[in-house]
Protein backbone atom coordinates (compact mmCIF):
# COMPACT_ATOMS: atom_id res chain seq x y z
CA UNK A 1 0.00 0.00 0.00
CA UNK A 2 0.67 3.39 -0.83
CA UNK A 3 0.86 6.39 2.02
CA UNK A 4 2.00 10.08 2.12
CA UNK A 5 1.64 12.90 4.65
CA UNK A 6 1.02 16.04 4.48
CA UNK A 7 1.87 18.09 7.20
CA UNK A 8 1.95 22.53 7.38
CA UNK A 9 4.87 22.69 10.20
CA UNK A 10 5.42 26.36 10.54
CA UNK A 11 6.84 27.67 14.23
CA UNK A 12 9.52 25.30 15.60
CA UNK A 13 9.14 22.21 13.54
CA UNK A 14 7.12 20.53 15.79
CA UNK A 15 5.00 18.77 13.85
CA UNK A 16 7.80 18.26 10.89
CA UNK A 17 9.14 15.92 13.43
CA UNK A 18 6.54 13.70 14.45
CA UNK A 19 5.81 13.77 10.47
CA UNK A 20 8.73 12.23 9.69
CA UNK A 21 8.71 9.28 12.32
CA UNK A 22 5.37 8.34 11.21
CA UNK A 23 6.71 9.34 7.61
CA UNK A 24 9.43 6.54 9.04
CA UNK A 25 7.09 3.66 9.86
CA UNK A 26 5.05 4.10 6.90
CA UNK A 27 7.53 4.61 4.39
CA UNK A 28 5.59 7.83 3.28
CA UNK A 29 6.74 11.03 2.17
CA UNK A 30 5.96 13.73 4.10
CA UNK A 31 4.90 16.69 2.26
CA UNK A 32 3.69 20.47 2.55
CA UNK A 33 0.34 21.11 0.97
CA UNK A 34 1.85 23.53 -1.74
CA UNK A 35 3.81 20.57 -2.84
CA UNK A 36 1.17 18.17 -3.18
CA UNK A 37 0.41 16.39 -6.38
CA UNK A 38 -3.17 15.65 -6.05
CA UNK A 39 -2.89 12.50 -8.83
CA UNK A 40 -0.59 11.20 -6.38
CA UNK A 41 -3.04 11.48 -2.84
CA UNK A 42 -5.60 9.96 -5.59
CA UNK A 43 -3.47 6.56 -5.38
CA UNK A 44 -2.58 6.27 -2.09
CA UNK A 45 -3.95 3.86 0.41
CA UNK A 46 -3.52 6.13 3.34
CA UNK A 47 -2.61 9.93 3.67
CA UNK A 48 -2.05 11.81 7.18
CA UNK A 49 -3.07 15.57 7.28
CA UNK A 50 -1.17 17.27 10.20
CA UNK A 51 -0.31 20.54 11.63
CA UNK A 52 0.15 22.43 14.56
CA UNK A 53 -2.59 24.00 16.24
CA UNK A 54 -3.54 27.57 16.35
CA UNK A 55 -6.17 29.58 18.59
CA UNK A 56 -7.50 25.45 18.81
CA UNK A 57 -7.69 25.33 14.86
CA UNK A 58 -5.49 23.46 12.38
CA UNK A 59 -3.14 25.85 10.39
CA UNK A 60 -5.18 27.73 7.47
CA UNK A 61 -3.07 26.07 4.85
CA UNK A 62 -3.67 22.58 5.58
CA UNK A 63 -7.83 23.56 6.18
CA UNK A 64 -7.60 25.17 2.61
CA UNK A 65 -6.37 22.34 1.14
CA UNK A 66 -8.06 19.68 2.83
CA UNK A 67 -11.75 21.66 2.10
CA UNK A 68 -10.16 21.75 -1.88
CA UNK A 69 -9.72 18.12 -1.96
CA UNK A 70 -11.94 16.24 -4.53
CA UNK A 71 -14.99 13.78 -3.35
CA UNK A 72 -12.80 10.58 -2.71
CA UNK A 73 -13.91 6.84 -2.59
CA UNK A 74 -13.03 5.19 0.62
CA UNK A 75 -9.63 6.39 0.93
CA UNK A 76 -7.67 5.98 4.24
CA UNK A 77 -6.72 8.63 6.20
CA UNK A 78 -5.32 9.76 9.61
CA UNK A 79 -5.43 13.42 11.65
CA UNK A 80 -2.13 14.36 13.76
CA UNK A 81 -1.37 17.61 15.46
CA UNK A 82 0.89 19.19 18.06
CA UNK A 83 -0.73 21.99 19.82
CA UNK A 84 0.91 24.16 23.43
CA UNK A 85 -2.27 23.46 25.33
CA UNK A 86 -3.56 19.35 25.66
CA UNK A 87 -6.47 18.95 22.91
CA UNK A 88 -10.11 19.61 25.33
CA UNK A 89 -11.56 16.15 25.30
CA UNK A 90 -15.23 17.54 24.67
CA UNK A 91 -14.11 19.51 21.62
CA UNK A 92 -11.11 18.06 20.59
CA UNK A 93 -9.35 20.28 17.95
CA UNK A 94 -9.23 17.29 15.51
CA UNK A 95 -12.73 16.55 14.67
CA UNK A 96 -13.71 19.27 12.36
CA UNK A 97 -11.04 18.31 10.09
CA UNK A 98 -12.07 14.88 10.38
CA UNK A 99 -15.16 15.76 9.90
CA UNK A 100 -14.68 17.69 6.45
CA UNK A 101 -12.07 14.85 5.14
CA UNK A 102 -15.68 12.20 5.87
CA UNK A 103 -17.62 14.70 4.15
CA UNK A 104 -15.14 14.50 0.83
CA UNK A 105 -15.10 10.37 1.22
CA UNK A 106 -12.36 9.66 3.40
CA UNK A 107 -12.05 6.95 6.07
CA UNK A 108 -10.36 8.43 9.03
CA UNK A 109 -8.45 5.67 10.56
CA UNK A 110 -7.55 7.42 13.83
CA UNK A 111 -6.00 10.45 15.15
CA UNK A 112 -2.86 11.84 17.20
CA UNK A 113 -1.91 14.26 19.21
CA UNK A 114 0.80 15.33 21.20
CA UNK A 115 1.84 18.20 23.03
CA UNK A 116 4.89 20.87 21.48
CA UNK A 117 6.91 24.11 22.27
CA UNK A 118 4.47 27.04 21.30
CA UNK A 119 5.61 30.77 21.94
CA UNK A 120 2.61 31.99 20.82
CA UNK A 121 1.55 35.15 22.78
CA UNK A 122 0.83 35.31 25.83
CA UNK A 123 3.39 32.27 26.10
CA UNK A 124 6.28 34.24 24.32
CA UNK A 125 6.01 36.62 27.29
CA UNK A 126 7.45 33.80 29.31
CA UNK A 127 9.92 32.18 27.24
CA UNK A 128 7.11 29.53 25.90
CA UNK A 129 5.76 26.71 27.53
CA UNK A 130 6.38 23.39 26.88
CA UNK A 131 10.28 23.41 25.96
CA UNK A 132 11.73 20.32 24.59
CA UNK A 133 8.62 18.97 23.23
CA UNK A 134 7.72 17.04 21.19
CA UNK A 135 11.05 14.70 22.91
CA UNK A 136 11.62 11.54 22.95
CA UNK A 137 8.43 9.71 24.52
CA UNK A 138 6.22 12.30 22.36
CA UNK A 139 8.26 10.78 19.61
CA UNK A 140 8.18 7.45 20.76
CA UNK A 141 4.37 7.70 21.15
CA UNK A 142 4.16 8.96 17.20
CA UNK A 143 6.16 5.61 15.95
CA UNK A 144 3.92 3.78 18.07
CA UNK A 145 0.92 5.15 16.67
CA UNK A 146 1.91 4.94 13.14
CA UNK A 147 2.96 0.90 13.67
CA UNK A 148 -0.86 0.41 14.67
CA UNK A 149 -1.89 2.10 11.40
CA UNK A 150 0.41 0.39 9.30
CA UNK A 151 -0.78 -3.25 11.04
CA UNK A 152 -4.05 -2.16 10.78
CA UNK A 153 -4.28 -0.76 7.09
CA UNK A 154 -0.61 -2.82 5.76
CA UNK A 155 -0.03 0.69 4.71
CA UNK A 156 3.65 0.15 3.12
CA UNK A 157 4.96 2.24 0.29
Amino acid sequence: MKAVIVCTSVSHGNTKRIADVMGQVLEASVVDPDQADMAELSTCDLVGFGSGIFLGKFHPRLRQFVRSLPQVERRGAFVFATSGLPEPRLRPFTRPLVRVLAQKGWEVNDTFSCRGFDTWLPFKLVGGINKGRPGAPDLEAARTFAEGLRARTGAVS
